[in-house]
């Protein structure tokens, strides 16, 4: 039974798996059980009316009320109990323990972006503690994203102007993935992250030594930077470093070239024309391409921003 769980799922980790999972073993088991005993019942009956000869009459058969009461009652009770279970499982994960550490999440095509209490920040990895419930309070930019974690057996729908909630505990220390499981678009495929589960203590450090949220790193140079940012804020799904076409124009040479707008207008690529682009990218569209880039204002710091287009400067 354990293999068979394994290939069929993923790994259960948090608190709450299973559960889920025993009401889908549940589910699948009563409906692999009916359906053999109707394709033996089926068989029987082939097997014993059939035909003997050609003078062989069907008898009349008017009904049975046994038989007719117990293919009645004994479906209704198992949807009862899937019903009744799966309430229970329901309301178990949507109501967060009050201890529950919270965490921001804004969803933007085409990543994740965490907001932790103490105003650290993290862009495609969510750090949570080891054993401790963690609510997730989540929000989009753009349009309706979907949060989920198979390990956890969690998945919540991100949608813009609104806020929606989900919770898990995970045990022990260790890492899953993150999937966007609603379509939002042609990056929709590399819109995942990973959830990386800390020791208490590991968590309390890792939060201290992100407080900062978003100032350089000591040893890194700008250029250095901005490519490390490039990469965390999944910049590459649209942009090509090397000269080859995506959704967005390349980046390779893209410093000081002349770009043509699709109102006609053009302008030079420097540093002001990179800056509106990052925050306001839907003001001046390039020639060729449509206005899918969403806004990084307010992800964004201006000690970021530079660093970005130091990078971009590299790639001349």
């Amino acid at each position: 039974m354990e293999a068979l769980r394994d290939f069929i799922l993923p790994p259960a980790k948090s608190t709450v798996a299973s559960e889920v999972d025993a009401l889908f073993w549940f589910v699948h088991l009563s409906s692999l059980v009916l359906t053999i005993g109707i394709l033996v019942a089926l068989a029987y009956f082939l097997y014993k009316y059939r035909r003997k000869s050609e003078n062989d009459v069907t008898p009349v058969i008017t009904h049975n009320n046994k038989l007719e009461v117990t293919w009645s009652v004994i479906p209704l009770i198992i949807t009862l109990v899937v019903f009744g279970w799966g309430f229970q499982t329901y309301v178990t994960m949507t109501t967060p323990p009050d201890d529950a550490y919270e965490i921001n999440v804004t969803a933007q095509k085409w990543l994740w972006n965490f907001t932790y209490e103490n105003g650290a920040r993290s862009t495609g990895e969510l750090h949570v503690p080891a054993d401790r419930p963690v609510k997730l309070i989540m929000s989009s930019n753009d349009v309706i994203h979907s949060f989920f974690v198979p390990d956890y057996r969690i998945k919540q729908d991100v949608v813009p102007g609104r806020y929606t909630e989900t919770w898990f505990r995970v045990p022990e220390a260790g890492e899953s993935i993150i999937f966007c499981t609603e379509y939002c678009g042609t990056g929709h495929s590399d819109m995942y992250g990973k959830v990386i589960v800390h020791e208490q203590g590991e968590f309390e450090n890792w939060l201290a030594s992100n407080q900062g949220g978003g100032s350089k790193p000591d040893d890194l140079a700008p250029a250095e930077w901005g490519e490390q940012l490039a990469q965390e804020q999944a910049c590459a799904t649209c942009h090509s470093a090397d000269g080859s076409q995506m959704t967005g124009p390349t980046w390779q040479g893209l410093f000081g070239s002349n770009r043509q707008f699709t109102d006609g207008n053009s302008a030079e690529a420097d540093e002001n024309y990179l800056r509106t682009s990052i925050l306001n990218p839907n003001d001046e569209i390039v020639e060729g391409y449509q206005p899918v880039m969403p806004s990084y204002q307010g992800q964004l710091n201006d000690e970021q921003i530079n660093a970005i287009i130091e990078y971009i400067k590299t790639l001349n």
